[in-house]
């Protein structure tokens, strides 16, 4: 990994901006999960994970409580990410179909999994403040970036996060003229894609399918051969 995007997730690593979720991350590592008292908790905020030279750039919501919190790294440890990696392995964009730990060989290909929020938060809901104050670190990937060609926002607050920075950096001149629904694709510079978030809430009632989930990086993938 480039040494910018090293410096940057240590820069995260270390991020104390947002007191409440510091707190909250501290206190979850500290008392933990029954199923999980032998680990020791990461606790910190989470950096991103991939591959520098993606064309494919996942942004997700905040790390789980006991997945990434646990683990330290995004989608790691949680259902969340017992979906997407498999959805990810089969559609040729990950090594392995799970995601246990760090250093469990998994490596992604030719896709970055980043976030709009780098700490877990009480409920999985950021506040606004929040997700300002962790904004300018996915602007900051972004640009260190340079080969991202797709972009799949993983819920409405990913969605919301990517357009408002197009917005106000002149990509996109308006983010409410670009409407959230599952499989929707916006052609911003390169392609927007957005997905339902594949949280245990919407994978459980049925909101969100593995079908679903794989419709949306088959088009990633098609999109790519493309080019």
């Amino acid at each position: 990994m480039p040494d910018t995007l090293r410096v940057l997730a240590r820069r995260i690593e270390h991020c104390e901006l947002c007191p409440r979720l510091r707190e909250h991350c501290a206190r979850i590592a500290a008392a933990k999960r029954r199923a999980y008292r032998d680990w020791d908790y990461w606790g910190k905020p989470v950096p991103s994970f991939g591959d520098p030279a993606a064309r494919l750039v996942i942004i997700g919501l905040a790390p789980g409580a006991h997945g990434a919190n646990r683990t330290g790294r995004m989608f790691t440890g949680d259902s969340s990410g017992d979906f997407l990696y498999r959805v990810l392995h089969e559609t040729g964009f990950a090594s392995r179909p799970e995601s246990v730990a760090r250093g469990d060989g998994l490596e992604l290909i030719d896709c970055y999994i980043t976030a709009s929020a780098r700490c877990a938060p009480p409920d999985n809901k950021p506040t606004r403040v929040e997700l300002a104050n962790c904004r300018p670190y996915l602007e900051r990937e972004l640009k260190l970036l340079p080969n991202t060609r797709v972009v799949v926002a993983l819920g409405r607050i990913a969605f919301d996060t990517y357009l408002s920075i197009l917005e106000d950096s002149g990509g996109v001149e308006k983010k409410s003229a670009f409407r959230f629904g599952h499989n929707l694709s916006y052609e911003v510079g390169g392609t927007l894609i957005a997905s339902y978030h594949p949280s245990r809430q919407n994978t459980s009632t049925g909101r969100l399918t593995l079908a679903m989930l794989k419709a949306v990086f088959h088009r990633a993938r098609r999109l790519l051969a493309q080019q």
